[in-house]
């Protein structure tokens, strides 16, 4: 505790007792004292009053000849500029004085404006146990609590900047650029974040204190995006890209560039996209669903979950490849592998491998088929089919192309397992061989026979399997009837035409005409 001071009033002369601290706390302050005597209007021997600060034992001195009346117990109260902190320093009645109530004291509060905060387990540890010339906080104001702005949480990237993507040998791809912000039916793809208001504070007098000023925010959108009942998050509608245009966000289903070239990377994309210019050798382009190139492609790849639409045409140059589950449209397609799940139109195919769901249609001023092999599930229509230079061209209709290919690949694979049957088949004749002359194997040799009966089995198991789906698939194409090649202008000699199992090659031009399987084999007749 501090040391403290308490007067002691008799007749004809007033004495000061002095106490020191204990437990290492502050000693009496003469200046303390001087305050307190002069507030009270109590006289004092100011010499006496100096040689206080030199005692360390509890002492009595006496302060003047006058007789004092009894003081009763007081206290200093303190108030911070700010008035949210009230310091209360008592002072011991004398000797023969009375204490303060603890009504006393908090009415006394009250009557100097302090209306709030009042630390009710301070002032009752005081009263339970005095504690005298020791400052004690005996009540507090309530800081206001300060809110935060509202913000928006962006689940995508808000800044694209074309990065190229870095490969695992440290490589830099420059093909895939991280250009496009992919988001699904029902993505959230922003939240909001409300403004905290915070609280209001009070300080002593019971004044209000305003906590700061926040700032709002709410969310913006456009289409394809759906706000939230509670107006706090954005759905997006549609497959497609995000992104944050003038503070608003927007999910397109159609994503529109100028190029595909540097500039953009390989576009890899859930919804459309449309290209208003061209599409440069080596890139590629994806889209689950359409595709719309206004310029030309060049040596690319592009696949569609939709229909791939490319006005001024395509030049291949035996790399670039078409793939689309719907339809194929292009002004020409040169040296370019195209499959198609509907239909493909075009004005020329000239070299290329094309492959169509259900029919190819090649018409317009030139129209013509030259070179490599066009297929398709029921017809093939074109204006001029061949070449007069005798450029080896294939046409093949009456089977779904996709059914050609299984077979090829089926027979592919037939040949393979054959193989490895044959490639076996000495050693096991061999060892049986061994066997009937009494040849022992050792545990080795024994587990490695085993290994090849099993391989030998599983293999003629497949060609059997194989070979079955083989000829189902075959009779299938063989029973097929209706598909047909129509010629509406000049078929050149050397063009070998395909219908279901059976072919024909064009000995010499002819013209305007048609050709089916009957009885077998591929016949032509007049349109």
């Amino acid at each position: 505790m501090n040391g403290y001071f308490q007067l002691i009033c008799e007749e004809g002369t007033t004495k000061l007792q002095v106490f020191p601290p204990t437990d290492g706390g502050d000693p009496v302050n003469v200046s303390e004292i001087v305050e307190y005597l002069s507030n009270r209007g109590i006289p004092y021997d100011n010499q006496a009053l100096h040689f206080i600060t030199r005692k360390k034992d509890p002492f009595l001195i006496t302060i003047n000849n006058v007789t004092s009346i009894e003081e009763r117990e007081g206290y200093k109260l303190t108030i911070s500029p700010d008035k949210m902190i009230a310091v209360a320093r008592f002072y011991p009645p004398s000797l023969n004085g009375e204490n303060m109530t603890k009504s006393e004291f908090l009415d006394d509060l009250g009557f100097k404006g302090i209306k709030f905060g009042i630390l009710e387990e301070e002032v009752n540890n005081y009263f339970a146990k005095r504690r005298y010339c020791e400052d004690i906080i005996v009540a507090r104001g309530r800081e206001p609590r300060h809110g935060s702005d509202a913000y928006i949480e962006y689940y995508f990237t808000t800044d694209l900047k074309a990065k190229p993507t870095l490969k695992e040998d440290g490589s830099v791809d420059f093909f895939n650029l991280n250009t496009i912000n992919h988001c699904h039916k029902g993505d959230e793809v922003a939240r909001l974040f409300p403004e905290d208001h915070g609280e209001a504070g009070m300080n002593l007098m019971g004044e209000r204190l305003k906590p700061r000023d926040v700032k709002k925010k709410m969310l913006k959108y456009s289409r394809n995006v759906t706000l939230s009942e509670d107006k706090l998050s954005l759905i997006s509608e549609v497959d497609g890209h995000v992104a944050l245009v003038d503070d608003k966000v927007f999910v397109s289903d159609v994503l529109a560039v100028d190029n595909v070239d540097n500039s953009t990377g390989n576009i890899d994309y859930e919804g459309s996209v449309q290209v208003k210019g061209n599409v440069c050798a080596n890139f590629s382009v994806k889209a689950r669903g359409n595709i719309e190139v206004q310029g030309v492609v060049e040596g690319a790849y592009l696949e569609a979950g939709g229909n791939i639409t490319i006005a001024r045409g395509m030049n291949g140059m035996n790399r670039g490849v078409l793939r689309a589950q719907g339809n194929i449209v292009a002004k020409y397609m040169e040296n370019t592998t195209a499959t198609a799940g509907g239909f493909v139109a075009s004005e020329s195919i000239l070299h290329s491998k094309v492959q169509a769901g259900t029919e190819v249609t090649v018409s317009g001023k030139r129209g013509f088929i030259t070179g490599g092999r066009v297929c398709a599930t029921n017809s093939i229509t074109v204006k001029t089919l061949g070449s007069p230079m005798g450029v080896d061209t294939i046409v093949e209709v009456g089977a779904n192309p996709a059914t050609k290919t299984r077979i090829q690949e089926l027979q592919k694979e037939i040949m393979e397992a054959t193989k490895v049957i044959k490639s076996v088949q000495p050693i096991l004749t061999s060892t049986q061989q061994k066997l009937a002359k009494g040849v022992k194997l050792s545990p080795e040799q024994i587990q490695y026979m085993k290994s090849l009966i099993y391989l030998s089995r599983e293999k003629t198991k497949e060609v059997e399997e194989k070979t079955a789906e083989v000829d189902g698939l075959q009779e299938f194409i063989g029973n097929l009837t209706g598909a047909q090649v129509i010629v509406t202008g000049m078929v050149y000699g050397g063009t070998k035409i395909c219908i279901g199992d059976v072919s024909l090659i064009i000995k010499s031009e002819m013209q305007y005409c048609k050709f089916l399987k009957a009885d077998g084999e591929v016949k032509m007749s007049a349109l």
